[in-house]
C-alpha cells in the first residue's frame, strides 16, 4: 500500500476539523467510533470553541497541533473546507477526507470550489477523499473516519469483506445487509465526488489486504479503468471475487448520478464488457451486491449448474423448480440408486425424484433432512442443494435441522443454501454458518451468480492481458469512403467482397466482365456515407446497359449533391445464409470496443448484438455470439445447415485488433452486412472513421485486390 493510501486506511494520527462533543453530529461520530473500536493512534479534535471534546484535548486550529496528522477529517463546509485543505497542504498532512457537500454535485460554483481544492492539494502531494463523502472505515484497526449512522444501528464486526462505494448511503446499506446475515465487514469506504481518490484506488488497496476474501464495489462513473483492472487482477490472483454495481444504466439513471456525485456517465455496454473482461461480476443493485456473499465466503467453486431441491412442501418444490428454470439452472436427474436410498428413508408417499418432498413427516421425524442431504449430495449429477423450508417453528427441531445442514456444508464439498422466511428459523441456520435466504428465488439467484461468475473467471483465464487506459480522442476525425474503408480492411487481412473502384463507365463494364456475375454498383464518396437514401446503390446489374446507366445516374447524383466523386464500386453480388454485423470503435475510457451480432437493415431495431473489449480471441467472441438470440439459427434449424460461426468470429477478431492497434487512430468501423455462409464470412459493405493524423490515403483506380474468399 502506498504511503498516501496508508494514511487513509491505517493512519497513525487523525485530526477532525470541526469536531463535536455530540456523538450524533457529523463532527462527533468519528471520535466516538474510533474510541469505541480501539483505535490505537492519536486523535486530535479541532474546534476553536472547546478545550476538550469527548474526553480528549481539543485544539483551536490545525496550526496548533503538536504535529501534522497523517489524516485530517474535514467536517466544516464551503470556503472553510477549502481553507482547511489549504492548511493541510501547507502543514504536510498526508491525506484528507472532506465530508462537506455542496461542491461538484451542486453546480458550477461548487465545481469551481472543488477544482480549487484539488489544485491546492495536488500542489502539495495531499490526497483527498470526497468532497461529499461519508468517510472511510477500517474495522481491522479501528480507524473509523466516517459518520455513518449504520455503525450505531448494527454493531460493527471485523470480517473478510470490503465495501468500496462512491455513495455513502449505498456503502452503509451494503454494510447493514451483510451484518444482518451475520457477516463481518472490515472496510466500508465512500469516495463521494471522488475529485481525487477513486473507488478503483481504494479497491486496489484493500485487494492487497490478506484477510479480505470478498470485494464489493458501487460505481457511478469509471474514470481510471486501468487501476480497477489492476485491482481485479490482484483479487483474482488471491482468489477474491469482485462484484460491482455500476449505476446509470439508463439515461435517466445517468442524469441522476450526475446530480448525485457530479459523475459523468460511461457508455453502459462498454462498462459491461470491461467488467466482464476483468472477471468482475456486475449486479443491478445494492441488495444483489450483498446477496451472494454467504456463498462466496464458503469458498465453493462449483463447475456445474444442476440443482437438487429438498423441501417439506410440495408446492415449494414446484415453485423452486420454476424459478431455477427461469435462471437457466437445470434440475439434477437423480440416479436410480439415489432414489432407492431415498425411498429407504422417506415415507412411502414421499417423492424421491428431484425435487425431493420430505412431506409433513418432518414434524415427527426431525432426522429427515439429515438422512436425505448426504444421499442427494453423493449423487454425481448434483452440483448444489437448496433446502427450502416454507414452514417450521414450534414443534420442529430446528436446531437439529441446522446442525445437519451445517455438517453437509462442511463435508459434502457442494454448495447448500437454505430458504426460510421465519426469522426464528433462519437465524438458527445463520448461526450455524449455513447460507440462508429469505426466499428460494434469492437463494437460486445467488447460486446462479456463484456458478456464472466462476465460469466467467475460467473463461477469461486464457485471455491475454492488455493495457486498459485509452487516450482521449481530441484530434478531428474524417469518414473514409467505402472504397477506402474496404481497402484498409483488406490490407489488414479482413475478408472483403470482390470489388473494383472505377472512374469511368467503361472501367465499370470491364469490372463486371472480370467478375463474371451479377454485380452491385455503388457510388463512392466520403461525403455520402449512407448511399441508399440518395439512390446511389444499384443491385443485380448484369448487362452493359445496366452498368452504364447506374454509373451515369450515380455520378450525376453526386454532382447534384455537390459531393466529391471517387467513382463507383462494382462489387460481386454476394449472398450468405445470414446477414451479420461487426463494428468497433475507440472509447476514450476503455479503448477498443467490439460489437458483433445480427445485421441487415433491422440491426438498430432488433439490437441482437454483443459488446466486448478488443483485442478478443475468436473463442471469447464465439462465447458472446452463442449468447445472442440468433445463436440457434446460426447452428442450423428446420433443416438449414450450420453456419461458419468460427469464420465470423475470426473476422471480428481481426477488426478488433485493427482498431486496438491504431490506438485511437481509427475511431470507428461499421461493417454491415457481413455475409455469413456455411463456409466463410465476407464483408459486403463497410465504413471507417479515422483521425485526421492517422489518415493513410484512400485507394483509387481499377484493380483493388479482390477478397480471396470464394462463395
Amino acid at each position: 500500500m502506498s504511503d498516501t493510501l496508508s494514511a487513509l486506511l491505517a493512519p497513525r494520527s487523525v485530526a477532525i476539523v470541526g469536531a463535536s462533543d455530540n456523538i450524533h453530529k457529523i463532527g462527533g461520530r468519528p471520535i466516538h467510533y474510533m474510541k469505541a473500536m480501539g483505535y490505537a493512534g492519536t486523535i486530535y479534535p479541532v474546534n476553536p470553541q472547546r478545550e476538550t471534546l469527548q474526553g480528549l484535548r481539543a485544539y483551536p486550529s490545525l496550526d496548533a497541533l503538536p504535529q501534522a496528522p497523517e489524516l485530517a477529517v474535514i467536517v466544516v463546509g464551503g470556503d472553510a473546507a477549502v481553507q482547511a485543505v489549504a492548511d493541510c497542504a501547507r502543514l504536510g498532512v498526508g491525506a484528507a477526507i472532506v465530508i462537506a457537500s455542496g461542491f461538484g454535485e451542486a453546480g458550477e460554483n461548487g465545481r469551481r470550489q472543488q477544482d480549487d481544492m484539488v489544485r491546492i492539494a495536488r500542489g502539495a502531494g495531499l490526497r483527498i477523499v470526497g468532497p461529499n463523502s461519508q468517510g472511510l472505515a477500517n474495522f481491522g484497526n479501528g480507524a473509523i473516519a466516517s459518520f455513518s449512522t449504520m455503525f450505531i444501528e448494527i454493531p460493527p464486526k471485523d470480517g473478510p469483506v470490503a465495501v468500496v462505494s462512491q455513495s455513502g448511503g449505498t456503502a452503509a446499506l451494503v454494510y447493514g445487509l451483510l451484518r444482518h446475515q451475520g457477516i463481518g465487514v472490515r472496510h466500508v469506504h465512500a469516495t463521494g465526488n471522488q475529485a481525487d481518490v477513486t473507488v478503483s484506488e481504494l479497491a486496489l488497496a484493500v485487494a492487497h489486504d490478506p484477510d479480505i476474501r470478498l470485494l464489493l464495489l458501487y460505481l457511478e462513473t469509471l474514470t481510471d479503468p486501468a487501476v480497477l483492472a489492476e485491482a481485479a487482477a490482484v483479487a483474482r490472483a488471491r482468489g477474491v471475487p469482485v462484484v460491482a454495481v455500476k449505476s446509470g444504466r439508463s439515461q435517466a439513471g445517468a442524469r441522476a448520478a450526475a446530480s448525485h456525485t457530479g459523475a459523468m456517465a460511461n457508455e453502459d455496454r462498454a462498462v459491461d464488457a470491461f467488467l466482464a473482461r476483468h472477471g468482475i461480476w456486475r449486479v443491478d443493485d445494492a441488495h444483489a451486491l450483498a446477496r451472494c456473499a454467504p456463498l462466496y465466503l464458503r469458498g465453493w467453486q462449483p463447475e456445474g449448474r444442476r440443482l437438487v431441491v429438498v423441501s417439506n412442501s410440495g408446492a415449494s418444490c414446484v415453485m423452486a423448480t420454476d424459478s431455477a428454470d427461469a435462471l437457466g439452472i437445470g434440475m439434477a436427474p437423480l440416479a436410480p440408486p439415489t432414489q432407492s436410498a431415498l425411498a429407504g428413508k422417506l415415507p412411502g408417499f414421499a417423492a424421491t425424484a428431484n425435487p425431493v418432498d420430505v412431506t409433513a413427516a418432518l414434524l415427527t421425524n426431525s432426522g429427515l433432512f439429515g438422512d436425505v442431504l448426504p444421499i442427494v449430495g453423493a449423487d454425481p449429477a448434483a452440483d448444489f442443494v437448496l433446502l427450502d423450508i416454507p414452514v417450521a417453528g414450534m414443534g420442529y427441531d430446528v436446531p437439529r435441522f441446522a446442525r445437519d445442514a451445517a455438517q453437509f456444508a462442511d463435508t459434502a464439498g457442494k454448495p447448500i443454501a437454505v430458504a426460510a422466511w421465519q426469522e426464528s428459523v433462519a437465524g438458527v441456520f445463520r448461526a450455524a454458518g449455513v447460507p440462508t435466504f429469505f426466499h428460494a428465488a434469492d437463494a437460486l439467484a445467488a447460486f446462479h451468480q456463484l456458478t456464472a461468475h466462476q465460469q466467467l473467471l475460467r473463461d477469461i483465464a486464457g485471455e491475454t492481458a492488455m493495457p486498459t487506459s485509452a487516450p482521449a480522442a481530441t484530434v478531428p476525425a474524417r469518414t473514409l469512403s467505402e472504397a477506402a474503408s474496404l481497402a484498409r480492411l483488406a490490407k489488414a487481412g479482413v475478408p472483403v467482397v470482390e470489388h473494383y473502384l472505377c472512374q469511368t463507365a467503361e472501367e465499370a463494364v470491364a469490372a463486371w466482365q472480370r467478375i463474371g456475375a451479377p454485380v452491385a454498383v455503388k457510388a463512392s464518396s466520403p461525403a455520402v456515407p449512407h448511399k441508399s437514401e440518395h439512390g446511389l446503390v444499384a443491385l443485380n446489374c448484369n448487362s452493359r446497359d445496366a452498368i452504364v446507366a447506374a454509373f451515369t445516374q450515380q455520378t450525376q447524383t453526386l454532382d447534384t449533391l455537390h459531393a466529391p466523386c471517387e467513382g463507383v464500386i462494382v462489387a460481386r453480388m454476394t449472398r450468405g445464409q445470414r446477414e451479420c454485423m461487426v463494428g468497433a470503435h475507440w472509447d476514450p475510457t476503455f479503448g477498443a470496443v467490439l460489437l458483433i451480432g445480427d445485421g441487415g437493415k433491422y440491426v438498430e431495431t432488433l439490437r441482437d448484438t454483443a459488446v466486448l473489449l478488443a483485442p478478443a480471441s475468436p473463442a471469447t467472441i464465439e462465447r458472446a455470439v452463442r449468447r445472442l438470440r440468433i445463436a440457434p439459427i446460426l447452428d442450423g434449424v428446420r433443416g438449414d445447415p450450420p453456419l461458419d460461426i468460427a469464420a465470423l468470429c475470426t473476422l471480428a477478431t481481426q477488426v478488433g485488433q485493427l482498431v486496438y492497434a491504431a490506438q485511437g487512430g481509427i475511431r470507428s468501423v461499421d461493417l454491415n452486412p457481413v455475409m455469413l455462409g456455411v463456409s466463410g464470412a465476407v464483408v459486403v459493405d463497410g465504413l471507417m472513421e479515422v483521425a485526421e493524423t492517422d489518415f493513410l490515403g484512400e485507394c483509387h483506380g481499377v484493380g483493388l485486390r479482390p477478397s480471396p474468399t470464394t462463395w
